[in-house]
């Protein structure tokens, strides 16, 4: 049985890497193998989905699209313009407003928002928005560890390891990944203010967008708070946090349905949820499940328990491994997939978990910055690029993408070891 659950788990990856267009329809697949053959028993297919990691991601998308077309995100943007002496602060600061958005919101719509305030400046002044656009992209991707609501993958860590919002601050009375990430954004906005250097033409403020509703602004910030408030709960449910999400959510439909007479917008907003990453995970979890309880995630940590007893060497490892693995595939499979084979090295070694947590949520999201493929953050702005008639070839991205997370990985590998060996 272990066997078969390793042949088709390799399979299920490589079918993952080999045709991405199909990976949540490959997923859901593989689970229903995993299911048909035994390996996992169905009694425990339910319990092997976190719910409240699909209820999370699923509410918190749905309240980015609302605020996203309330058109705030953009005013913001503008108004950050308006304070900016020249080209080179104007993309450093929008590359940093972007980095700040993705801390609570996903990083593909952060891109989405951003980009097109890059767009305007480089048509006002005639210069190519790609370098611009690289940033916000790379700024954005670097955030989306600083939260539990940033990105997939910190859902992902949070749900496993049993993080709740505040915990990503200060957690056991340390320093938690917010500020290891934020040390690495200054350090890699120096690289960027380096990299930008002699983009020093004037600029003059851009028209002021008109924000069309604030009621998404206060969903947004209503999430926040509340998840910080049931960071303060004890004994509460395990799916408090995707229940808050959700709500939220449903509560912005509503309005817009009943108050706003637009029901077919709001099933619009319903559509442009990313069901596509939800299913992925759904099938993802059910895997791992599988091969969990055929014992090779057992095993997989027992072999990388044999690489070295030296916790600085397995901790190394395991965050620049995540790195250069999340250059080339998307990193929430790799995710999901090594959370418990962390937890599983970690027991093995009579160690606290969290240090290797960080280090792999460290490099996989971060890592995803060195190539143009290597997060969907990424693909987006590229694509970006690509309507507008810039095809951009992947030494061009790697200019700013390889510093950019060479020197952020660097400061949170450093930060990470001192704060949790």
């Amino acid at each position: 049985m272990k066997t078969c659950a390793i042949v088709l788990f390799i399979v299920t990856y490589a079918s993952l890497l080999l045709f991405p267009r199909w990976r949540a329809h490959i997923a859901l697949t593989s689970a229903l193998i995993f299911v048909l053959l035994g390996i996992m028993p169905r009694d425990q297919v339910l319990a092997a989905v976190d719910w409240n990691v699909i209820m999370m991601i699923a509410g918190t998308m749905g309240i980015v699209t609302l605020f996203i077309e309330s058109r705030m995100p953009a005013r913001l943007a503008d108004l950050l313009i308006r304070h900016t002496p020249n080209v080179k602060w104007a993309l450093v600061f929008l590359a940093l407003f972007a980095g700040i958005i993705s801390a609570f919101i996903d990083n593909v719509a952060t891109v989405l928002m951003v980009a097109p305030v890059a767009l305007s400046i480089a048509r006002k002044l005639k210069i190519s928005p790609v370098p611009g656009i690289i940033a916000i992209s790379v700024a954005s991707n670097l955030q989306g560890a600083a939260t539990l609501v940033g990105d997939a993958t910190s859902i992902l860590l949070g749900g496993h390891a049993g993080l709740d919002f505040l915990d990503f601050f200060i957690l056991d009375g340390k320093p938690g990944l917010f500020w290891v990430v934020q040390a690495g954004a200054i350090m890699a906005t120096l690289v960027l203010l380096w990299i930008f250097r002699r983009y020093n033409q004037p600029i003059n403020s851009l028209a002021t967008t008109e924000v069309r509703d604030y009621f998404p602004s206060f969903l947004l910030a209503g999430m926040v708070v509340l998840l910080i408030l049931a960071s303060f709960v004890p004994d509460k449910p395990a799916v408090t946090n995707g229940l808050i999400c959700m709500l939220l959510f449903a509560a912005g439909l509503l309005r817009k349905g009943l108050v706003g007479g637009d029901w077919r917008g709001a099933a619009g907003i319903i559509r442009e949820i990313d069901f596509f990453t939800i299913a992925l995970l759904t099938g993802l979890f059910i895997v791992v499940g599988g091969i969990t309880e055929a014992g090779v995630v057992a095993d997989i940590s027992k072999m990388f328990s044999r690489v070295s007893d030296n916790v600085f060497v397995i901790y190394s490892m395991i965050l620049w491994v995540s790195v250069l693995v999340s250059a080339f595939i998307d990193n929430i499979p790799y995710v999901a997939t090594m959370l418990p084979v962390v937890s599983g090295l970690a027991a093995i070694m009579g160690v606290e978990p969290k240090l290797l947590y960080f280090g792999l949520l460290a490099g996989a999201t971060l890592g995803g910055n060195l190539t143009p493929i290597g997060a969907s953050a990424n693909i987006a702005a590229l694509g970006i690029l690509k309507k507008e008639g810039h095809q951009v070839r992947a030494g061009e991205f790697m200019k700013i993408g390889v510093p950019f997370t060479l020197t952020a990985v660097t400061t949170g590998y450093i930060l990470i070891w001192l704060i949790w060996s």
